[in-house]
């Protein structure tokens, strides 16, 4: 009876990734690119270094229109009653498919040959999915829904160029609502090694922000950023009236072989509290070993003034580049939460918004914290990049599996009542 037991749930947990699979099954019956085409659209590899790259510089040069659909399902093999998997946000739902992003974007890049000219770029993005549901600004669509999957306009900004002699590149302005560049993991999956993000994501980092920023390229190796915004995840209703600043660097040596960005954000964060102040640090190590393996090292470290708390930690990835469609990582992760204040769950859809805007409402029971615990985790995966029809310019599938752990004794996981957590999970990114 056990073994039955153990297969049945086995199987239900399957069910959904085996839906998944049929999907792109589908998706690459189309006709293929010949051989050559793909050889020239397609990296030599995965280059985990270019997605923090990519994500500080301005687009691609030219106008340009695109977008990506992202699919996934955390299996959690303890089948926990609350259905949530604790200490994750945008894989928080436990043996449940998401539709987690599916996003429609424009966008003009800055050209080269205007770099000792003025010249300007802009970035429009709209964004559907279960994503939203933590990624949304407060006062841009936050409570225009309750559903799963939600509407969201996440990057929406103009950026001006100006030359400056004695600079490597001058001086660029963005205003608007923009991806803020902490962390190893980003907010657009087309950058991350793992579908899972890591505990420094999701409670150690600000995701959006909106506000000026400015660039300055100040030397081939150096980049300085300083900006103000409305806070953390805040658009155009602020949760106490008060700005936070935005800034770091951007360092770069070894002919491009090693990069470090070291970022903070300061400013009062809680509703209706504009005294005291939240610091979020963090700083990114990313090394080139060899041309196929590739070292991250992300520290994190958070203080908040209103509790006199603080949350810190570490990440630590490598990756290795089998061959031109086949890259395999493993990220492990010690993250501390020392007065439980910063790792929860929010099991209903905009409880976590309205966490965010300090909103007078029931809460899900469902929805709880960790306590005071160090949490560690180790994630194991692989980026698969196959043959890829002819009218998407990217596919990635990237099955993984993670182990979470309190590792002082606490029973955050599986409806508060374990000490640790076993998942396993897959996500497909199609770019078109």
């Amino acid at each position: 009876m056990c073994k039955q037991f153990i297969a049945s749930r086995l199987f239900e947990v399957m069910r959904p990734f085996r839906t998944l699979s049929l999907i792109l099954a589908a998706t690459l019956s189309v006709k293929n690119a010949p051989a050559d085409e793909m050889a020239a659209v397609n990296p030599a590899q995965s280059n985990p270094m270019a997605g923090m790259m990519e994500t500080m510089s301005p687009p691609q040069p030219g106008f340009r229109l695109y977008g990506w659909i992202e699919t996934g399902i955390t299996g959690n093999f303890a089948f926990p009653k609350d259905n949530q998997n604790f200490g994750r946000l945008l894989d928080d739902r436990a043996n449940e498919p998401l539709l987690n992003q599916f996003v429609l974007g424009a966008e003009r890049g800055l050209d080269p040959a205007m770099a000792d000219k003025f010249d300007w770029a802009f970035r429009l993005q709209f964004l559907y999915g279960s994503d939203t549901r933590y990624l949304k600004s407060i006062g841009l669509f936050d409570l225009v829904t309750d559903d799963l999957v939600q509407p969201d306009i996440p990057e929406a900004w103009f950026l001006a160029h100006f030359p400056i002699s004695g600079t490597a590149g001058g001086l660029d302005v963005k205003l608007g609502e923009f991806m803020t560049c902490f962390g190893a993991d980003m907010s657009d999956p087309r950058h991350n090694v793992f579908y899972s993000r890591d505990y420094i994501f999701n409670f150690g980092c600000p995701f959006y922000g909106t506000g000026a920023l400015l660039t300055l390229h100040a030397a081939p190796e150096l980049d300085l950023y300083a900006g103000i915004d409305r806070g953390v995840n805040v658009a155009f209703e602020d949760n106490n009236d008060s700005p936070s600043f935005y800034g770091g660097a951007m360092m770069n040596c070894c002919e491009g072989k090693a990069c470090c960005v070291a970022m903070i954000h300061a400013g009062p964060e809680n509703p209706r509290d504009n005294h005291n102040y939240r610091y979020l640090s963090d700083i990114v190590t990313t090394w080139k070993i060899t041309d196929k393996l590739t070292s991250i090292t992300d520290i994190n470290f958070i203080y908040e003034e209103s509790v006199n708390t603080k949350g810190y930690g570490i990440a630590q990835y490598l990756t290795y580049a089998i061959n031109d469609c086949c890259t395999i990582g493993i990220r492990g992760e010690v993250w501390r939460d020392g007065d439980g204040f910063f790792v929860a769950q929010f099991a209903s859809n905009n409880d976590f918004i309205h966490f965010e805007r300090g909103d007078n409402t029931v809460f899900d029971p469902r929805t709880t914290g960790g306590g005071r615990t160090t949490y560690g985790a180790i994630t194991a995966g692989v980026t698969i990049k196959p043959p890829k029809p002819a009218l998407i310019t990217d596919l990635m599938i990237r099955p993984e599996i993670r182990y979470d752990r309190s590792l002082n004794g606490t029973h955050p996981f599986n409806n508060s009542s374990d000490q640790d957590m076993f998942t396993a999970a897959m996500d497909f990114v199609v770019m078109f």
